[in-house]
Protein backbone atom coordinates (compact mmCIF):
# COMPACT_ATOMS: atom_id res chain seq x y z
CA UNK A 1 0.00 0.00 0.00
CA UNK A 2 1.53 3.35 -1.00
CA UNK A 3 2.33 5.85 1.70
CA UNK A 4 0.06 8.90 1.92
CA UNK A 5 2.16 11.98 1.29
CA UNK A 6 1.49 14.96 3.56
CA UNK A 7 0.19 18.11 1.89
CA UNK A 8 2.37 21.18 1.44
CA UNK A 9 0.27 22.98 4.05
CA UNK A 10 0.87 20.14 6.55
CA UNK A 11 4.57 20.22 5.84
CA UNK A 12 4.67 23.98 6.28
CA UNK A 13 2.85 23.73 9.62
CA UNK A 14 5.18 20.96 10.78
CA UNK A 15 8.21 23.01 9.80
CA UNK A 16 6.86 26.02 11.64
CA UNK A 17 6.17 23.96 14.75
CA UNK A 18 9.67 22.51 14.65
CA UNK A 19 11.13 25.99 14.31
CA UNK A 20 9.12 27.24 17.29
CA UNK A 21 10.11 24.21 19.32
CA UNK A 22 13.77 24.79 18.55
CA UNK A 23 13.46 28.46 19.40
CA UNK A 24 11.70 27.98 22.72
CA UNK A 25 13.14 24.68 23.93
CA UNK A 26 16.26 24.05 21.84
CA UNK A 27 14.62 20.94 20.39
CA UNK A 28 12.85 19.96 17.23
CA UNK A 29 15.50 18.56 14.91
CA UNK A 30 15.17 15.05 16.37
CA UNK A 31 11.49 14.86 15.49
CA UNK A 32 12.38 15.31 11.82
CA UNK A 33 14.93 12.48 11.78
CA UNK A 34 14.23 10.63 8.48
CA UNK A 35 15.50 7.36 9.99
CA UNK A 36 12.67 7.28 12.53
CA UNK A 37 9.50 5.61 11.18
CA UNK A 38 6.53 7.96 11.07
CA UNK A 39 4.03 5.14 10.66
CA UNK A 40 3.72 1.43 11.40
CA UNK A 41 3.40 0.93 7.62
CA UNK A 42 7.08 1.82 7.28
CA UNK A 43 8.12 -1.07 9.56
CA UNK A 44 8.26 -4.68 8.28
CA UNK A 45 5.95 -6.99 10.20
CA UNK A 46 8.14 -9.05 12.53
CA UNK A 47 6.21 -12.30 12.04
CA UNK A 48 6.52 -11.97 8.27
CA UNK A 49 10.25 -11.27 8.53
CA UNK A 50 10.81 -14.40 10.64
CA UNK A 51 8.80 -16.48 8.18
CA UNK A 52 10.86 -15.07 5.31
CA UNK A 53 14.08 -15.98 7.14
CA UNK A 54 12.82 -19.54 7.70
CA UNK A 55 11.87 -19.88 4.04
CA UNK A 56 15.25 -18.54 2.89
CA UNK A 57 17.12 -21.03 5.09
CA UNK A 58 14.77 -23.88 4.11
CA UNK A 59 13.74 -24.46 7.72
CA UNK A 60 13.76 -28.18 8.57
CA UNK A 61 12.67 -29.32 12.02
CA UNK A 62 14.07 -32.50 13.56
CA UNK A 63 12.65 -33.02 17.02
CA UNK A 64 12.89 -29.56 18.54
CA UNK A 65 15.91 -28.49 16.51
CA UNK A 66 15.80 -26.25 13.44
CA UNK A 67 18.21 -26.85 10.56
CA UNK A 68 18.89 -25.08 7.30
CA UNK A 69 18.32 -27.13 4.18
CA UNK A 70 21.08 -28.01 1.73
CA UNK A 71 18.76 -27.18 -1.17
CA UNK A 72 17.65 -23.81 0.24
CA UNK A 73 18.23 -20.47 -1.42
CA UNK A 74 20.68 -19.76 1.40
CA UNK A 75 22.76 -22.81 0.44
CA UNK A 76 22.59 -21.90 -3.25
CA UNK A 77 23.77 -18.37 -2.58
CA UNK A 78 26.64 -19.68 -0.47
CA UNK A 79 27.68 -22.10 -3.19
CA UNK A 80 28.03 -19.29 -5.71
CA UNK A 81 30.17 -17.20 -3.35
CA UNK A 82 32.34 -20.18 -2.44
CA UNK A 83 32.86 -21.19 -6.06
CA UNK A 84 34.13 -17.72 -6.89
CA UNK A 85 36.35 -17.69 -3.81
CA UNK A 86 37.88 -21.07 -4.71
CA UNK A 87 38.59 -19.87 -8.25
CA UNK A 88 40.18 -16.68 -6.89
CA UNK A 89 42.28 -18.57 -4.36
CA UNK A 90 43.43 -21.02 -7.02
CA UNK A 91 44.49 -18.13 -9.24
CA UNK A 92 46.27 -16.41 -6.34
CA UNK A 93 48.22 -19.55 -5.51
CA UNK A 94 49.23 -20.16 -9.13
CA UNK A 95 50.19 -16.57 -9.91
CA UNK A 96 51.95 -15.45 -6.77
CA UNK A 97 54.53 -12.93 -7.99
CA UNK A 98 56.60 -12.76 -4.85
CA UNK A 99 55.79 -9.10 -4.22
CA UNK A 100 55.06 -9.92 -0.59
CA UNK A 101 58.62 -11.04 0.11
CA UNK A 102 57.90 -14.74 0.37
CA UNK A 103 54.92 -14.36 2.69
CA UNK A 104 53.02 -17.59 3.26
CA UNK A 105 49.44 -17.72 1.93
CA UNK A 106 46.64 -17.65 4.51
CA UNK A 107 42.89 -17.27 4.75
CA UNK A 108 40.92 -15.78 7.63
CA UNK A 109 37.45 -16.93 8.66
CA UNK A 110 34.98 -15.49 11.11
CA UNK A 111 33.27 -18.15 13.26
CA UNK A 112 29.53 -17.47 13.74
CA UNK A 113 27.60 -17.70 10.47
CA UNK A 114 30.82 -17.96 8.50
CA UNK A 115 32.26 -21.22 9.82
CA UNK A 116 29.34 -22.51 11.90
CA UNK A 117 25.65 -21.69 11.59
CA UNK A 118 23.79 -20.03 14.48
CA UNK A 119 20.35 -20.51 12.88
CA UNK A 120 18.94 -22.93 15.47
CA UNK A 121 20.26 -20.85 18.36
CA UNK A 122 18.74 -17.67 16.92
CA UNK A 123 15.33 -19.32 16.63
CA UNK A 124 15.59 -20.72 20.16
CA UNK A 125 16.16 -17.24 21.62
CA UNK A 126 13.88 -15.36 19.25
CA UNK A 127 16.84 -13.56 17.62
CA UNK A 128 17.59 -12.03 21.03
CA UNK A 129 21.25 -12.83 21.68
CA UNK A 130 22.51 -12.64 25.25
CA UNK A 131 25.91 -13.82 26.52
CA UNK A 132 24.22 -16.13 29.01
CA UNK A 133 21.91 -17.86 26.52
CA UNK A 134 24.72 -18.18 24.01
CA UNK A 135 27.03 -19.76 26.55
CA UNK A 136 24.31 -22.16 27.71
CA UNK A 137 23.76 -23.23 24.10
CA UNK A 138 27.46 -23.80 23.43
CA UNK A 139 27.77 -25.76 26.67
CA UNK A 140 25.32 -28.35 25.39
CA UNK A 141 25.33 -28.23 21.58
CA UNK A 142 27.55 -27.91 18.55
CA UNK A 143 26.50 -25.63 15.72
CA UNK A 144 26.61 -27.24 12.24
CA UNK A 145 29.10 -26.01 9.64
CA UNK A 146 28.02 -23.32 7.23
CA UNK A 147 27.30 -25.19 4.00
CA UNK A 148 30.48 -25.59 1.98
CA UNK A 149 32.77 -23.54 4.21
CA UNK A 150 34.31 -26.60 5.89
CA UNK A 151 35.00 -28.05 2.45
CA UNK A 152 36.52 -24.79 1.20
CA UNK A 153 38.70 -24.32 4.29
CA UNK A 154 39.89 -27.93 4.20
CA UNK A 155 40.69 -27.65 0.47
CA UNK A 156 42.71 -24.48 1.14
CA UNK A 157 44.62 -26.23 3.92
CA UNK A 158 45.41 -29.09 1.54
CA UNK A 159 46.91 -26.53 -0.88
CA UNK A 160 49.31 -25.32 1.79
CA UNK A 161 47.21 -22.32 2.86
CA UNK A 162 47.23 -21.57 6.59
CA UNK A 163 43.73 -21.19 8.05
CA UNK A 164 43.10 -18.59 10.75
CA UNK A 165 39.92 -17.71 12.61
CA UNK A 166 39.15 -14.26 14.06
CA UNK A 167 35.94 -14.15 16.06
CA UNK A 168 34.17 -11.67 18.28
CA UNK A 169 33.46 -14.47 20.73
CA UNK A 170 35.07 -13.88 24.15
CA UNK A 171 38.22 -15.70 25.23
CA UNK A 172 36.08 -17.64 27.72
CA UNK A 173 34.49 -19.51 24.79
CA UNK A 174 37.78 -20.81 23.38
CA UNK A 175 37.28 -24.43 24.45
CA UNK A 176 33.70 -24.49 23.13
CA UNK A 177 34.80 -22.97 19.82
CA UNK A 178 37.70 -25.39 19.34
CA UNK A 179 35.45 -28.35 20.16
CA UNK A 180 32.75 -27.19 17.75
CA UNK A 181 35.03 -26.44 14.79
CA UNK A 182 36.80 -29.76 15.20
CA UNK A 183 33.61 -31.78 15.70
CA UNK A 184 31.98 -30.53 12.50
CA UNK A 185 34.92 -31.32 10.28
CA UNK A 186 37.39 -28.44 10.05
CA UNK A 187 40.76 -30.19 9.67
CA UNK A 188 43.00 -27.16 10.20
CA UNK A 189 43.89 -26.83 13.86
CA UNK A 190 41.98 -24.05 15.67
CA UNK A 191 44.76 -23.83 18.23
CA UNK A 192 45.97 -20.77 20.11
CA UNK A 193 48.22 -19.78 17.19
CA UNK A 194 45.37 -19.82 14.67
CA UNK A 195 42.20 -18.95 16.58
CA UNK A 196 41.84 -15.37 17.82
CA UNK A 197 39.09 -14.46 20.29
CA UNK A 198 38.38 -11.17 22.07
CA UNK A 199 40.23 -10.81 25.34
CA UNK A 200 38.80 -7.78 27.10
CA UNK A 201 40.66 -8.51 30.35
CA UNK A 202 44.08 -8.78 28.71
CA UNK A 203 44.02 -7.38 25.16
CA UNK A 204 47.11 -8.08 23.04
CA UNK A 205 49.78 -5.40 22.70
CA UNK A 206 49.38 -5.25 18.91
CA UNK A 207 45.90 -3.71 19.32
CA UNK A 208 46.47 -0.06 20.17
CA UNK A 209 42.76 0.34 20.97
CA UNK A 210 43.06 -2.28 23.71
CA UNK A 211 39.79 -3.33 25.32
CA UNK A 212 37.91 -0.50 23.57
CA UNK A 213 38.37 -1.76 20.00
CA UNK A 214 35.41 -1.64 17.66
CA UNK A 215 34.76 -4.80 15.67
CA UNK A 216 36.49 -3.30 12.64
CA UNK A 217 39.52 -2.21 14.70
CA UNK A 218 39.77 -5.58 16.41
CA UNK A 219 39.48 -7.66 13.27
CA UNK A 220 41.59 -5.52 10.93
CA UNK A 221 44.21 -5.05 13.66
CA UNK A 222 44.40 -8.81 14.16
CA UNK A 223 44.76 -9.33 10.40
CA UNK A 224 47.60 -6.80 10.43
CA UNK A 225 49.21 -8.84 13.22
CA UNK A 226 48.89 -12.03 11.15
CA UNK A 227 50.57 -10.25 8.25
CA UNK A 228 53.39 -9.21 10.58
CA UNK A 229 53.99 -12.89 11.29
CA UNK A 230 54.87 -13.43 7.63
CA UNK A 231 51.51 -14.29 6.06
CA UNK A 232 49.72 -12.95 3.01
CA UNK A 233 45.96 -13.10 3.60
CA UNK A 234 44.68 -14.09 0.17
CA UNK A 235 41.08 -14.47 1.33
CA UNK A 236 39.05 -13.02 4.20
CA UNK A 237 35.59 -14.47 4.89
CA UNK A 238 32.82 -13.02 7.04
CA UNK A 239 29.05 -12.64 7.29
CA UNK A 240 29.27 -9.02 8.49
CA UNK A 241 30.84 -6.09 6.68
CA UNK A 242 32.65 -5.33 9.94
CA UNK A 243 34.42 -8.69 9.51
CA UNK A 244 35.82 -7.46 6.21
CA UNK A 245 36.45 -3.73 6.58
CA UNK A 246 39.79 -2.18 7.45
CA UNK A 247 42.08 -3.78 4.88
CA UNK A 248 44.87 -6.29 5.44
CA UNK A 249 43.48 -8.88 3.00
CA UNK A 250 43.94 -9.29 -0.75
CA UNK A 251 40.31 -10.30 -1.26
CA UNK A 252 37.19 -10.39 0.91
CA UNK A 253 34.03 -12.47 0.66
CA UNK A 254 30.73 -11.48 2.27
CA UNK A 255 28.57 -14.45 3.26
CA UNK A 256 24.80 -14.00 3.61
CA UNK A 257 23.23 -13.45 7.02
CA UNK A 258 19.79 -11.81 7.30
CA UNK A 259 19.43 -12.67 11.01
CA UNK A 260 21.40 -9.87 12.68
CA UNK A 261 23.75 -6.94 12.07
CA UNK A 262 26.99 -6.18 13.89
CA UNK A 263 28.60 -2.78 13.26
Amino acid sequence: MPLVRPSRRTLALAAAAATLGAAFYGVGAATADPSVPRSDKEIPNLTNVVNDIKAYYGDTVVGSEHYASADSNYARQLAGIEAKAKADLTHALKHSDGDKHGARPAIVLDVDDTSVLTYNYELEVGFNYTPASNQAYLDSKDMPPVFGMDTLANWAADQGVTVFWITGRPEAQRADTVRNLTAVGYTAAPDTAHLYLKNAANPPAYLACGAKCTTIEYKSGTRAHIESLGYDIIGNFGDQYSDLSGGHADASYKLPNPMYYLP
